[in-house]
């Protein structure tokens, strides 16, 4: 069976004007069927389209489809409306199996991106130069303007924090303190 014909050649969310699209929803990325949804033309435009609330109302049918395909993108689209009462509702009253809301809401991971005061993007074992001096809470010294940070560590969940050392101390550095070298 085609990924067209598994709804009778119409929109998967819809389910009213013909499927025209194939769309793999991410973060999958191979072409099969299991991880697809066939799209009219309409559902894919509004999907990148801002509010269109009204028009998303039609995911209070597709979430109910027995392809989790359907359902993960149905969930990830309901997201964009979780502050408007029907969205909420809707979300509320369906219970989807837990992989299905993880493949959702993946597309709204965001990795830590760590970026020193010029933008430059810093990686775990960086080495750093301070931009301006730094009274280090906790010791009796000041890191001066210009030392050099070797290996730095990145602070997990925290962009904007980065871990090193200086005079044999660990110390947590705001990222906005730092050039990369």
């Amino acid at each position: 069976m085609s990924l067209f014909q598994r709804n009778q050649n119409l929109c998967e969310l819809c389910n009213t004007h013909a499927a025209a699209h194939e769309y793999t929803v991410s973060p999958k990325s191979d072409d099969s069927i299991d991880h697809q949804v066939a799209l009219c033309d309409d559902c894919l435009t509004k999907m990148d389209e801002e509010g269109q609330s009204h028009y998303w109302r039609l995911l209070e049918g597709s979430i109910w489809s027995m392809e989790p395909a359907v359902q993960a993108l149905s969930f990830r689209l309901l997201q964009k409306f979780k502050e408007e009462d029907w969205a909420n509702n809707l979300i509320n009253s369906i219970d989807l199996d837990e992989t299905i809301v993880t493949w959702a809401m993946s597309a709204y991971d965001v990795a830590d991106v760590h970026k020193d005061a010029f933008g430059n993007l810093l990686e775990n074992g960086d080495n750093v130069v301070l931009t301006q001096a730094l009274n280090v809470k906790g010791t009796n010294f000041t890191a001066s303007k210009g030392t050099v940070v070797k290996r730095i560590k990145l602070i997990h969940d925290n962009p904007e924090q980065i871990e090193g050392k200086i005079n044999e101390q660990s110390i947590v550095i705001l990222t906005k303190y730092t050039k990369k070298s």
